[in-house]
């Protein structure tokens, strides 16, 4: 949509305080509706800093902040008055399917249900100085910049959110929703676009060191299961910098870890809430930068099929580069089957300084198996560094303490290639702990293409694994793959597989294979 700008509604005309010294909520409100009542126009924020509690759309309005101007979510312990009341879910209150901050709406600064023609621009910024980035029970919080539900023809762009509490955008069954060049550096998730159709993200600069920066999301919050389809995200980048410090240049690197006791998050993500599933998604020509890696996660009975991603470039990479995974979570009704995946293309991904402890994973769940996923023109620089004795020990801290928390058994001694199935824990690379492979984990798998695929180890590091180790494979075909590895040991180790066939692999003979046991078979023995 173009924003309206036929009629404009200056804010100030409505009595709103411009010097952040007093609320403007209602002036800013009385604004909106007059749009509203005429039919449709532009409400306009000139310079100033504008402190508000909730702001409720109407259709057929645009909310222009212009530049130099501030909307400040105000804090409900400074100001009188506070945020809407979180509304009434049964599928999120009553019984769980997703947690709070996803099942509610309205306890947020901008908010707008089953609206039409609506747009959120300008070149000013949305500070939530007022927001929590927890699930907010006290009466007054507020946790969202901008939550969405139930509405079409929606345009967010040119703006910049700032530490905007649990989610700097929530938009959930959302249709036609075009989002291009925001930058957003905040403490929790950035945006999340959940059951939504038709969806454009691009040219999107998303700083989350604490939680995802795009994450895709298809939960039972409607009451019906509805897929996240027909998505695009090209020429975005994703980091895990500081919080504040991408907006104010400095890009800071003090924080270490995010709260699960992994490394930086600010990766672009599909899932974790997975019901409706994921279809027809693209996502190409995005950097990601001190961040976990790509993650396609499907836990709560969805499907994620046809999706094709394309020219990732990744560096300072504090989780696995690529994480793709079928679990049974199922969180939702009690029926809730065990999802699939299948159909994905992943080709042209560059990543360096990846954290050694990771290797890219590829797993689905006994039975229900990964299908039809293709990885080409994939480039892979680790730090390595680590033992077999590590992976047999397992040491508790190198655990995702999120995951340790509800399996304790996790730690300790293990046979390395015995990994736990793991279908109903949290998918987190790190809850697989150190696993037998630095480079590839595939495991319960069928028609894996793996072509033009380089793994190295920077320079002056080792690592005791093999680069790919394959487990419950059925057909994988390895072309042009190449990796570090010291002369005369394996390029693959595999068991409880077939036909997996190695053509032009860096030095390792061309063969057909199988392993059909579960003793373990090493592939392709000359470096």
């Amino acid at each position: 949509m173009k924003p309206m700008l036929s009629a404009l509604f200056d804010v100030r005309a409505f009595g709103a305080c411009c010097d952040g010294s007093r609320l403007a909520t209602a002036a800013i409100q009385a604004a909106i509706d007059a749009a509203a009542v005429a039919g449709g126009g532009t409400v306009y924020l000139p310079a100033g800093r504008y402190l508000s509690f909730s702001l409720r759309l109407r259709s057929r309005v645009v909310l222009h902040l212009g530049p130099g101007a501030v909307l400040e979510a105000a804090d409900p312990r400074r100001s009188a008055g506070g945020y809407d009341a979180p509304e009434s879910n049964e599928w999120g209150d009553v019984h769980g399917y997703q947690d709070f901050g996803h099942s509610h709406f309205r306890n947020s600064l901008i908010w707008g249900e089953g609206l039409e023609d609506i747009a959120i621009v300008g070149a000013g910024r949305i500070d939530g100085a007022g927001l929590t980035r927890a699930e907010p029970r006290s009466p007054g919080e507020g946790n969202k910049a901008i939550a969405l539900k139930l509405c079409r023809h929606v345009l967010l762009r040119d703006l910049a959110l700032y530490r905007c509490g649990h989610f700097a955008l929530l938009a959930t069954g959302v249709d036609n929703l075009t989002i291009d060049n925001l930058r957003i550096d905040t403490n929790r998730d950035g945006i999340d676009i959940d059951c939504c159709r038709h969806v454009r993200i691009s040219n999107c600069t998303v700083n989350t060191c604490n939680d995802d920066a795009i994450v895709l999301k298809s939960s039972y919050v409607l009451g019906q299961l509805r897929p996240t389809e027909n998505v695009t995200i090209t020429n975005c980048e994703v980091t895990g910098f500081d919080p504040g410090t991408l907006l104010d240049g400095t890009f800071g690197r003090e924080k270490k870890r995010a709260p699960d006791g992994d490394g930086p998050t600010g990766r672009i993500k599909l899932g974790t809430e997975s019901n409706g599933g994921f279809r027809n998604i693209t996502i190409c020509n995005c950097i990601f930068q001190r961040s976990r890696g790509l993650c396609l996660e499907t836990v709560d009975g969805g499907v994620i099929e046809d999706v094709s991603v394309s020219n990732i470039v990744m560096r300072e990479v504090s989780s696995s580069p690529i994480f793709i995974r079928l679990g049974h979570r199922a969180r939702g009704p009690s029926d809730t089957p065990v999802g699939a995946v299948r159909r994905l293309r992943i080709t042209g991904l560059t990543a360096s300084g990846v954290d050694g402890r990771f290797a890219s994973i590829l797993a689905g769940l006994e039975g229900h198996p990964l299908c039809d996923v293709e990885i080409r023109d994939i480039h892979i620089v680790s730090r390595g560094g680590v033992r077999m004795r590590d992976v047999a020990e397992q040491p508790r801290e190198l655990v995702n303490r999120f995951f340790l928390r509800d399996h304790p058994e996790a730690v300790g001694p293990r046979d390395p290639f015995a990994v736990p199935e793991l279908g109903r824990a949290y998918p987190e690379p790190s809850a697989f702990g150190l696993l037998p492979a630095w480079g590839l984990y595939i495991r319960h798998a069928r028609r894996i293409v793996l072509g033009d695929i380089t793994l190295r180890l920077e320079p002056g590091c080792s690592d005791e694994r093999v680069p790919i180790v394959l487990d419950d494979v059925d057909g994988a075909r390895l072309e042009g793959v190449v990796a570090d590895r010291p002369a005369g040991s394996s390029l693959v180790q595999m068991r409880r597989s077939r036909d997996v066939q190695l053509r032009g692999c860096g030095g390792a003979p061309d063969a057909v294979c199988d392993a059909p046991g579960d003793a373990v078979c090493a592939v392709g023995g000359r470096a």
